[in-house]
């Protein structure tokens, strides 16, 4: 074979892996799994994928890249980087820190069942089987959060606290209203033999899965809490340092050092506070940016009157946004979504919005979550939101990405890999919604400002909290002095940071990079440049870290100054 078809080969052999080992991630991209189990994360789970890895690159080595197409260069980067990483995880214990906030194992059930449909009897039944094996997914990630604990390593106490009180939240659900029952009452079966599973499934729900979840809370809030931290850093833990760094690389995709981000992180707020100051200028507040922000935090008015009120707004924007679509994307995905608003019970550490793509087959929508608890989801936060997490944000990115066949499977179904490219496409898109004319009043004008300013002033905390061991209270006031997020949101923005270690620089940091690339392409291409191409020049790269995305990217602009100058 060349050397493109043992590329190809091989990656296609590496998705086969990645199904086998992540039977959600199968279910997500559509790939038939009869699996029983979803997740799966015992000892032996990440002990077996170290190996693997270590298999898979030691074929990728020999490999060469010369003669390859830039797609099949960006292949090869790809699939380095993904088994370095899970060899990297191994080797750094992340397994015995699993992540707890702002959701956990146990909000991934619920993550998984919002998106379950039963079509037919067969896929009923064994979606029963799967509930049935959620008890064991969580005496797993128990089994590692007690081997860690053993190791030394030791959760912050404001960390375990909030998790334990989502999980309890979780589980104070009625079976038939829990989202575990949900996709009973979504399907559109009817029979003898439907209801008895629907029995089934309740049954499971009361005496398997409620049992666990207050058994998981039990451990977090009990053993878990003997030696907790006050402090929040990962850092002071075994291999406190190297587990920091990995994450930071692992999120970012990039070669900055925490002490790197810091400092972008400080000059990123620091040139939002004068876009804030200009604002608050305009409307009457020169000089006087906190009392500009507090008439806004202190608006009434802002917060939705119901939940049904908050949907319908909602659904609206997202209907006017679709509208612009055409102007300024030239591929435009088939997949269709909607607006659903997340049970209060399992809202307190979730943030104001999130998106659930569509599986892959088309067989459900995808979905924009809007929170549950209303002061955390005003209105003059909808136009970002919507643009971030719907289209032609995370929705409609990750639709694109589904389509692209002619990309390895690994490549269109990894996205939640990488971040930065992820989530920084998202944030560009906040940007992108002012020429797409989404913001027409001034507190959402503001709005989108906040949000980036969110995401700025996550840079410097996540790198105080974890390199300079700043205190809980010394980052929530940080944030509280530059946003007019509610104390809660704010809050639980902090404890994230402590449980979630690097994940929210990523945002911040793909988004400067996706408008540096913008930049480049209009100064090359000057009047010739077309924002449809660009656009679609970065949403069709595929799943990727951020040099391959400049590769790609850098690739387009080559081919399209060379036609324009043919």
């Amino acid at each position: 074979m060349t050397a493109a078809e043992r590329l190809a080969e091989l990656a296609a052999r590496y998705w086969s892996f990645e199904c086998a080992e992540f039977p959600f991630a199968a279910i997500q991209a559509s790939v038939a799994t009869d699996a029983v189990a979803v997740f799966r994360d015992s000892a032996e789970d990440h002990a077996r994928r170290d190996g693997a890895a270590g298999d898979f690159l030691a074929e990728l080595d020999g490999i060469a890249t010369a003669g390859l197409s830039p797609q099949e260069r960006a292949t090869h980067a790809l699939l380095r980087q993904e088994l370095e990483n899970i060899r990297t995880e191994y080797a750094v214990s992340a397994s015995l820190r699993p992540w707890l906030l702002p959701v956990g194992p146990d909000f991934n059930t619920i993550f998984f069942a919002n998106s379950a449909v039963l079509g037919t009897l067969e896929s009923a039944g064994l979606y029963v089987e799967r509930l049935r094996a959620f008890p064991r997914f969580l005496a797993d990630v128990q089994g590692n959060l007690r081997a860690g604990h053993a190791k030394g390593i030791r959760y912050p106490w404001a960390v375990l606290q909030a998790a334990a009180a989502n999980t309890r939240g979780i589980a104070r659900q009625a079976p038939a209203e829990s989202g575990w029952y949900g996709a009973f009452k979504r399907a559109t079966l009817r029979g003898d033999r439907f209801d008895a599973l629907a029995v089934q499934a309740l049954s499971v729900i009361e005496t398997m899965i409620i049992p666990a979840m207050h058994a998981f809370a039990d451990l977090i809030d009990g053993p878990l809490m003997a030696g907790a931290r006050s402090n929040l850093s990962c850092i002071d833990a075994p291999d406190g340092r190297a587990y920091y760094d990995w994450s930071v690389r692992r999120f970012t995709t990039t070669a900055m050092t925490p002490e790197d981000i810091h400092a972008l992180g400080l000059a990123e707020v620091a040139r939002l506070e004068t876009e804030v100051a200009a604002l608050a200028a305009d409307n009457g507040f020169a000089g006087d940016v906190s009392g500009y922000r507090k008439r806004i935090a202190d608006d009434r008015s802002f917060i939705p009157e119901s939940q049904d009120a908050l949907r319908r707004s909602l659904e609206s924007l997202c209907k006017r946004v679709d509208k612009r679509i055409p102007a300024f994307f030239g591929r435009i995905p088939r997949s269709t979504y909607g607006v659903d608003i997340v049970p209060e019970a399992v809202s307190a550490a979730l943030p104001p919005a999130y998106a659930q793509p569509a599986p892959a087959d088309g067989s459900g929508p995808g979905i924009f979550w809007a929170n549950g608890i209303l002061a955390k989801c005003p209105s003059y936060l909808y136009p970002a939101l919507v643009v971030h997490e719907a289209w032609p944000g995370h929705l409609m990115h990750l639709a694109v990405l589904q389509e692209l066949d002619h990309l390895p499977a690994f490549r269109r179904y990894g996205a939640v890999k990488y971040t930065a490219y992820i989530e920084g496409w998202a944030l560009y898109c906040e940007r992108l919604g002012v020429e797409m004319g989404i913001y027409q009043q001034p507190h959402e004008h503001y709005g989108r400002l906040e949000m980036e300013m969110w995401r700025a002033c996550r840079l410097v905390v996540d790198t105080g909290i974890h390199l300079h061991d700043w205190s809980r209270d010394q980052a929530i006031a940080y944030m509280r002095e530059r946003l007019a997020l509610d104390d809660a949101t704010i809050a639980g923005e902090v404890d994230r940071y402590a449980a979630f270690p690097g994940q929210a620089l990523a945002y911040q940091i793909g988004n400067i990079r996706i408008r540096d690339l913008r930049a480049r392409a209009e100064a090359a291409l000057g009047d010739r440049f077309s924002i449809r191409d660009f656009h679609d020049a970065v949403l069709t790269a595929g799943a990727v870290p951020l040099d391959v995305l400049d590769m790609l990217v850098e690739d387009w602009l080559a081919r399209e100054t060379g036609r324009l100058a043919a």
